[in-house]
């Protein structure tokens, strides 16, 4: 009898301690095999356009583990992994989340600046800007560079986002302009220079506070040193330089002072770039040590102008309300009411021949260019502008759209120096993937309705 009581008592105390060591191998079995269908997501089925121009991959597998992409490859050839989120993509396109390298998240279409700055300044931040990335996002726009708002908000939003408080693309700031001169009201985002130990002083500010890039305009109106001395104090602080290109002096001095990546057509309604202008690009796009100069044409707020003020249905597409008060949506529909009588536009006839010339002459220069749109400029909503201007370069331009989406994935990626991280669809990068149903490479305008948005590997659409 006391061998039997003894035997239980062994077998008790080795039970507890077994019991007591549980959690320490579950620990490790998690470490070893970890909970795959919280972590793991496998996309599978689609066509992938991996953003780098080549063939898509039909039939693809997508591995996301976590906040990245763990493994690209075909179904049959690429195991998915026990335990994984499947996602059928099958019938769909997948690409990489689009950038837009010019949007103003501080307007959202409003045709009034002057009344937009001086009633909503105060609600830049907590409002509008908040709602402008929320709207880029739910586009499919993963990732965007804001050129132009008051610096302590853009810096704010930017965080804002990155820390997952608010929903909103990846976003790169410029904080305010910087230009010889603000315009009147102007001064909470348009920074003037007055000498060249101004001009290093205000760039410092910018790059001490965080900026991730400087916006340059109106160059030709400062002193050649001044404007020098911007780029040099930028490059100083490993930031890029965008520059302006409306006038042809803008683009001259942008050249000789090493502006990094131009921005817009230009305002004149001149045919063509003049030809010193061409010659100075194809010397420096030939520059290769420099690494490539970019270009930013944003032309789809000039050539769709009169299509939307003849035909303005698309200004009541509710997509643009979102995250905006009524009181803000009545205000800026009012300014809209009138779409041929904005003083803004009333050039853009004029201008609307001379864009696809310009835009030929860019692509055979040797720049390359990036997916831009002016977001927010009026009648311009955040949630339509980005397709619009892909739409542009493919369907009125007959830019290949392989190149046109690499120019919205990989290029902006490598202009702003993280292509490491993000831009295509590739092992170890962060997993900002889009997919919207149908070939887009056949009809490029279905990217005005995308299916399925991944950001940094959590689904937000």
């Amino acid at each position: 009898m006391l061998k039997i009581f003894n035997l239980i008592a062994e077998t008790i105390t080795t039970m507890k301690q077994k019991l007591l060591f549980l959690p320490i191998l579950f620990a490790l079995f998690l470490t070893v095999f970890p909970a795959n269908s919280q972590n793991l997501k496998a996309l599978v089925g689609g066509t992938l356009i991996d953003g780098f121009g080549g063939v898509p991959i039909r039939n693809s597998v997508i591995i996301i583990e976590n906040e990245k992409i763990k493994a690209v490859g075909q179904v049959g050839s690429l195991e998915i992994p026990a335990g994984a989120e499947l996602v059928s993509t099958e019938g769909m396109s997948v690409l990489p989340g689009l950038w837009d390298m010019h949007v103003h998240l501080m307007i959202n279409g409003h045709s009034d600046y002057t009344h937009w700055d001086s009633t909503y300044i105060d609600l830049f931040e907590s409002v509008i800007m908040p709602s402008s990335a929320h709207q880029l996002l739910m586009a499919g726009i993963t990732s965007a560079r804001d050129l132009g708002a008051p610096l302590e908000a853009s810096i704010n939003v930017r965080e804002r986002i990155n820390r997952g408080e608010i929903p909103g693309p990846t976003i790169y700031v410029s904080g305010p302009f910087i230009q010889k001169e603000a315009y009147p009201g102007t001064e909470a985002f348009r920074w003037g220079v007055n000498g060249v130990a101004d001009a290093k002083a205000k760039v410092k500010k910018l790059a001490d506070a965080g900026v991730d890039v400087i916006k340059l305009i109106d160059q030709d109106q400062m002193t050649l040193e001044e404007a020098q001395a911007v780029v040099d104090e930028a490059h100083k602080y490993g930031l890029p330089v965008v520059g302006h290109s409306h006038r042809p002096e803008e683009i001259r001095i942008g050249l000789k002072i090493g502006v990094d990546c131009f921005e817009h057509t230009g305002l004149s309604s001149a045919p063509e770039y003049p030809e010193d202008i061409m010659l100075m690009i194809q010397e420096r796009s030939a520059q290769m040590n420099r690494g490539p100069l970019f270009w930013t044409p944003t032309v789809e707020g000039l050539f769709n102008y009169e299509s939307v003020r003849d035909n303005p249905e698309k200004l009541d597409d509710p997509s643009w309300h979102l995250g905006l008060p009524d009181s803000i949506i009545l205000d800026i529909k009012a300014s809209l009411r009138f779409p041929g009588r904005m003083s803004y536009f009333q050039l853009t006839p004029v201008r609307k021949p001379t864009l696809e010339r310009k835009f030929n002459q860019l692509k055979q220069s040797g720049v390359v260019m990036l997916v831009g749109t002016d977001s927010g400029i009026p009648m311009k909503f955040h949630s339509q502008s980005t397709w619009n201007e892909l739409d542009v370069w493919v369907n009125e331009f007959g830019y290949d759209p392989l190149l046109a989406i690499k120019a919205a994935t990989y290029w902006p990626s490598v202009a702003m120096k993280v292509d490491k991280e993000v831009g295509t669809i590739s092992e170890g990068k962060y997993a900002d993937i889009i997919a919207v149903r149908g070939d887009v490479l056949r009809h490029i305008s279905l990217l005005q309705d995308v299916d399925m948005v991944i950001k940094k590997g959590k689904r937000v659409k």
